[in-house]
Formats: C-alpha cells, sequence, structure tokens
C-alpha cells in the first residue's frame, strides 16, 4: 500500500502519481483573441462542465514555469470571451502540437495547421476549431485562485457561462450525440491519453427523477420546477 501527505511525505515511486489517479480527464482545448487581435488555442486536461441549466464550464490553469498567468487566463479575463472545442482522435496530433508553451505572439492555429471559423454570439468575438465537431461559446464569468508552490503551483480557475453551442450532423446519430463517432480524447496520467471508442448505459434507480440531472435536460428541469408550484399551490388551498 502506497501511502504519502503530498508536500510532505515522499511517495517513493517513479513519477508523481496524482494526476494518474483522477482519470480520464476530458480536454477543454480553449481558443481565446487577445484585446489586440492575437489568436490562441491551448488545451487543458482540467476541465469540465459544472452545471447544465444555465450551462457552465470551468478549467484551471496552473502558472507557466517561469511563474506568469497563462496566455488564455489573460485573454479570458480581460475581453470575457473563450471557446471550447472538443478533442478528438483525429486532432490529437494538433492538440499535442497546441500543448508547447510559446511567446503570445504565435498563433497555435497556423502553428498546428487548424482552421478558423468565428463565434458568432459572443461580444468578443473568438476563433474556434473548424475541425472540432462539437464547439462551446463561453462568455466568461469568474476566476477562482488558488495559491501553490512556484513556479507553477498556483492555478487560475476560470468559469464561463455556455451561450452558444455548435454540434456537427456527422457526430449526431438519430439525433443523439454518438460518441461513436466523435472519438474524443481524455487525458489519463503521466503521457497518456484515451479514447471513446465503446460506451454503455444504466438508467438511475427511483423514479426517473435524477435521469434529468444526468441527461442535464433543461426542459426536464422547468417541467420539475413547473410541478414543485403546481403542486406548492395545491397544498395551500
Amino acid at each position: 500500500m502506497v501511502f504519502y501527505e503530498p508536500g510532505v511525505t515522499s511517495h517513493n515511486l517513479p513519477r508523481d502519481p496524482f494526476k494518474s489517479c483522477v482519470v480520464p480527464r476530458p480536454i477543454g482545448w480553449i481558443s481565446t483573441r487577445s484585446a489586440d487581435g492575437k489568436d490562441n488555442l491551448a488545451p487543458y486536461s482540467q476541465f469540465n462542465n459544472l452545471t447544465f441549466d444555465p450551462p457552465y464550464v470551468m478549467f484551471a490553469a496552473n502558472q507557466t514555469e517561469t511563474n506568469t498567468r497563462k496566455d488564455t487566463v489573460v485573454n479570458v479575463e480581460s475581453t470575457g470571451s473563450f471557446a471550447w472545442n472538443i478533442c478528438t482522435w483525429d486532432l490529437r496530433h494538433a492538440m499535442n502540437i497546441t500543448s508547447e508553451q510559446l511567446p503570445n505572439s504565435v498563433d497555435e492555429f497556423v502553428r498546428s495547421g487548424l482552421t478558423k471559423t468565428p463565434s458568432t454570439v459572443l461580444n468578443h468575438t473568438v476563433p474556434m476549431v473548424a475541425e472540432s465537431p462539437i464547439k462551446f461559446e463561453c462568455a466568461y464569468f469568474s476566476t477562482l485562485r488558488l495559491p501553490g508552490n512556484p513556479p507553477m503551483g498556483s492555478v487560475d480557475v476560470i468559469i464561463g457561462k455556455v451561450v452558444g453551442i455548435h454540434i456537427k450532423d456527422q457526430v449526431l446519430t438519430e439525433g443523439m450525440i454518438d460518441l461513436k463517432k466523435v472519438m474524443p480524447i481524455a487525458r489519463c496520467g503521466y503521457y497518456e491519453y484515451a479514447v471513446v471508442q465503446e460506451t454503455f448505459a444504466m438508467m438511475p434507480p427511483g423514479d426517473g427523477k435524477m435521469a434529468v440531472g444526468l441527461e442535464g435536460s433543461t426542459a426536464g428541469n422547468a417541467k420539475e420546477w413547473k410541478q414543485m408550484n403546481e403542486d406548492k399551490k395545491q397544498e395551500e388551498l
């Protein structure tokens, strides 16, 4: 049995195991445009959705190796806009290219050979990855800054409200997102990734109301709220 206290005692393993324990992690491929018009694209595996009605997402950006904030964070906070682009098996090499820490004068879209497509509803237009089959347009909401050990330990947790969703028809089957067509990739431990090629379904037990949250159904949530209000009125009569 391995037990250690992070930052206090040694794990005595060849590599730090922490990130290998929280897997797989969806990749937030975040695209931004700076206030002066420079485009940026970078992947963040400390990424996820937070809620669904309305939808919010988050990504966490550690400091750079020179103890400075990431360009992505600066761009989001200064412009109020960013986009999330799903990373797929076919785009894995392009994603890896954009992971390199480069000066903000370098355009990762150009460097990786990706095509830009503009956002449609954000106040500050940002480029999105045209080749990515699923994209979110996100309006900046807030930053939670967690302190850590220099140079890279501190992290900016960026939260954004999803205001526009793009889904290509090619990844739909009977109106449902088909992950076997998307083939999203995710970060695992060390330098390993995973690709989703198979799925299985399980319905939660109970009266089915939990499924509203699991699906992320805004219509179902509104229906539950309406029913709660109607039941309350009946109790008051």
